[in-house]
């Protein structure tokens, strides 16, 4: 077993510490399980690369063999530096051993622990110490609280019974037996500590003597300097994973501040950056986002006696550039503080530690939104530019998302490209002067050149198929007779799920409630479908209402169910509305895991010398853009000619038109696709043509990372809109194809599906709306379902199909 813990021969040295008690030797234990224990002990640090001496390795050998209890206890006894005793009544008292007290810095060290029970308990055996424990507080909290310990960052210590086989999580109830401690320390030189064990509640003795002070040697780490270097042979950042053969973490997650993030397994360092690890051999994963492969190396820390540079050498090989096409990928929706991250030391982290992650995931642009939590400490760092240390290719923006207080009900509203983050009457507050529904908010956002759109967007577009069936039986059954006519069904305000035929299974020219439900849930998970959602939530709630009004630029996809966040989307599109789709992570509370997970590709000119973030945001309104998780791509997407956000396909008559694309797919989605989603397996990805939110063409890609050309010939014999997607890595933006210069009117049922959606709407968040604005919203609601209206009365009659 290769050695993962150097330095450690020492700790089993024959040598007595001073002030050390000697371990008493325990008579009357039966050999045979002692034995057995023992054998498992050296298995153990054998696997942890500590293994005993030579010498004493062969005693210990011997005795095993012979089943010698005394013997056994003679050897490891000298070793023990934690004495545990356990009286009758289950009261627990410990004392240190003359065991050698080193351990390592950045590394985990094994310890023996003797345990003499004479209660028979089996309970799991517990270390603490008032020393370890977390150096951060606060996750998920709003602000730094004001009893926050601002010496938790002082926490050097990491303790944890090793209860890996071939040890056990719990105490065995015989008379005697052997255990490993590992701890860890973030900090070099000599440290003292206090450990302490137990077993369960109420159960340590009386006068602290269930712990004991120790006076800790802490051999130092190895400063390991990182050498990325990039495709194009510049230094860019990299994102590393770091294990022992034992499956720690290095660092550990529990001793992280940032730039590295407690709760995330991996860390990110600039070229040149260093790693505090301890001597030892590690595998390191590297890489640099999903457009990187995943590599994988071994790294050996030399003894710091050895006198040997530790260098970790990461040179990044992409399977893709996008930038070569002319597209730059950015995050929209990441936050700085609040969710996941802490609020003690700091509330949130600062740009700097951003602007890190963001970089060292291949982003060009993130998004770094101030909301709710810890809201007037992350404000300051809002500027009407990018943050001042961007680069030519890496932005860091600070702008807003209006969440944890205002009109969050209404749905969580994106401010991108803010010029000033205060809201009029809100005094720089986000306790007063905000408005309880979005759309005077959005319009705000637009009235100074921001893009706005919605967060999380699936996140109330659920369907609950019982109380949708419910709600569309009572709309439908006009004369309440128990059962939808087709004359009632065509009346109707509404749409059905299915083809009236369809739902109706015993033929009788009736839908029952029992057909309709059964109906709804078939189809409560298809896209597209018809199902009014019950707008309970905070995602893209008013979507209906703000882009009718002409404030609403983009749904956000990629980080909750693909399925209701696309069918919202369609829809909307589906009466004419030019509402764009832009992909989001809300890093990190949808996912920690990494920024990035979901994003969008800007297209901005293949020959651009930086990325402006004003023309990236308008690039989102304007739709020349596609959505993915960063390991499926649309290089080039083009009817007649015509790409996405750059006008109209305009036709005389109804006719063909040709639809081109370069496409990529990653062999390998090594990082895992976006949230919401299962990642795709097998060699090939589904390409599919999408006309008005039906698939009308797919082709099977190679998923083999390489750009594939695709072409299809669709007739288009009205208005519509054209996209390519796979679902559910990616889709594009659409390009509206108009014949003879009418709108897009694709769908009837569709526009019946956004009247649902804005009644239901305002039924469910209508009262929370302030008493002085509900008049306004109100108002607001009614001229946007009267154009809805319009548009269902404008659009082919399509109740027996969906588009």
């Amino acid at each position: 077993m290769p050695r993962l813990f150097l330095a450690l021969f020492a700790l089993f040295a024959a040598t007595s510490a001073a002030g050390a008690a000697d371990v008493p030797v325990i008579d009357d234990v039966e050999g045979q399980p002692l034995a057995a224990n023992a054998e498992r002990l050296v298995k153990a640090l054998d696997f942890l690369g500590a293994s005993l001496p030579e010498e004493a390795g062969k005693q210990l050998a011997k005795a095993i063999e012979n089943k010698d209890a005394k013997k056994v206890q003679e050897v490891l006894d000298k070793r023990v530096l934690f004495a545990i005793t356990i009286n009758p009544e289950a009261r627990l008292k410990v004392a240190k051993g003359p065991g050698d007290a080193i351990i390592q810095q950045a590394g985990w060290t094994p310890v023996l622990v003797k345990i003499m029970n004479d209660s028979t308990v089996k309970k799991q055996l517990r270390v603490m110490s008032a020393q370890a424990g977390p150096v951060y507080s606060g996750p998920g909290q709003d602000a730094k609280g004001a009893k926050a310990d601002p010496k938790i960052v002082e926490r050097f210590l990491g303790a944890e019974l090793f209860s890996a086989p071939p040890m056990t999580d719990t105490l065995s109830g015989l008379k005697v037996e052997y255990a490993i401690v590992l701890l860890y320390s973030s900090e070099s030189g000599r440290r003292e500590a206090t450990i302490g064990f137990d077993i369960g509640q109420g159960n340590q003795d009386l006068g602290f003597r269930g712990e004991t002070p120790v006076l800790f040697e802490v051999k130092p780490a190895v400063a390991v300097k990182v050498n990325v270097t990039d495709f194009d042979g510049k230094p860019p950042p990299g994102r590393f994973l770091i294990t022992d053969a034992s499956g720690h973490i290095s660092p550990p997650q529990a001793k992280r501040l940032a730039p590295d993030l407690f709760f995330q397994r991996q860390v990110y360092r600039h070229d040149g950056g260093t790693i505090l690890l301890p001597p030892g051999k590690f595998l390191v994963q590297y890489g640099r986002g999903p457009e990187y492969a995943l590599k994988t190396t071994e790294l050996l820390v030399p003894e710091p006696r050895e006198r040997r540079t530790a260098t970790l050498e990461a040179k990044l090989e992409r399977w893709i550039n996008p930038a070569d096409f002319g597209f730059f990928s950015g995050d929209h929706h990441i936050h700085a503080a609040g969710c996941a991250h802490y609020t003690n030391p700091t509330e949130g982290v600062l740009p700097e530690d951003m602007f890190l992650h963001v970089k060292g995931e291949g982003l060009n642009v993130g998004c770094c939104l101030t909301w709710g939590p810890c809201y007037d400490y992350q404000r300051k760092f809002f500027e009407a530019k990018p943050w001042q240390k961007s680069e030519p290719f890496t932005i860091l923006k600070y702008d807003v998302e209006v969440s944890g207080f205002g009109s969050q009900a209404l749905g969580h509203v994106c401010l991108l490209n803010l010029r000033d983050q205060t809201y009029p009457g809100s005094d720089g507050t986000k306790l007063k002067g905000w408005p309880t529904w979005t759309t005077p908010l959005m319009k705000w956002g637009k009235d100074q050149g921001a893009v706005t759109g919605y967060a999380h967007s699936a996140n109330g577009l659920g369907v609950n198929p019982k109380e949708a069936a419910k709600r569309l039986f009572d709309a439908l059954d006009a004369n309440q007779d128990g059962g939808i006519s087709l004359d009632e069904a065509r009346a109707g305000k509404l749409p059905l799920p299915e083809l009236f035929a369809t739902i109706d299974t015993n033929s009788d020219g009736k839908l029952s409630a029992a057909e309709l439900l059964k109906s709804t849930e078939k189809t409560a998970n298809t896209l597209p479908n018809l199902n009014v959602p019950e707008m309970n939530g905070i995602g893209a709630q008013e979507v209906c209402v703000t882009t009718a009004m002409g404030v609403c630029d983009f749904i956000s996809a990629m980080d909750t169910a693909r399925t209701p966040e696309w069918n919202c989307w369609y829809h909307i599109m589906n009466c004419g509305f030019p509402l764009k789709a832009s992909g989001e992570t809300d890093f990190p509370c949808i996912s920690g895991s990494r920024v990035g997970q979901g994003r969008v590709y800007v297209q901005l000119g293949k020959k651009t010398d930086m990325v402006d973030y004003s023309a990236w945001c308008k690039g989102i309104a304007q739709g020349r853009s596609y959505v993915s998780d960063g390991y499926a791509h649309a290089l080039e997407f083009a009817v007649n000619g015509t790409s996405a956000g750059f006008g109209d396909v305009k036709l005389d008559a109804a006719g063909m038109v040709k639809v081109t694309a370069k496409v990529a797919f990653a062999k390998d989605v090594s990082l895992g696709t976006a949230p919401g989603a299962q990642a795709p397996v097998g060699p090939t990805r589904t390409l599919e043509l999408v006309v008005n939110g039906k698939v009308v063409q797919s082709k099977e890609i190679a998923a083999d990372d390489k750009a594939h050309d695709v072409s299809f010939d669709v007739n288009v014999s009205s208005s519509s809109w054209v996209a390519i997607r796979h679902f559910p890595q990616m889709h594009t933006n659409p390009v509206n194809v108009v014949v003879a210069g009418k709108p897009i009117r694709a769908s009837k049922a569709s526009a019946k599906w956004c009247v649902g959606v804005i009644e239901q709407l305002w039924r469910v968040r209508g009262p929370g709306i302030k008493d002085t604005e509900r008049a306004e919203a109100e108002k607001t609601f009614k001229k946007a379902l009267d154009m809805y209206k319009k548009i269902a009365d404008e659009s082919a009659d399509d109740l027996r199909k969906v588009d």
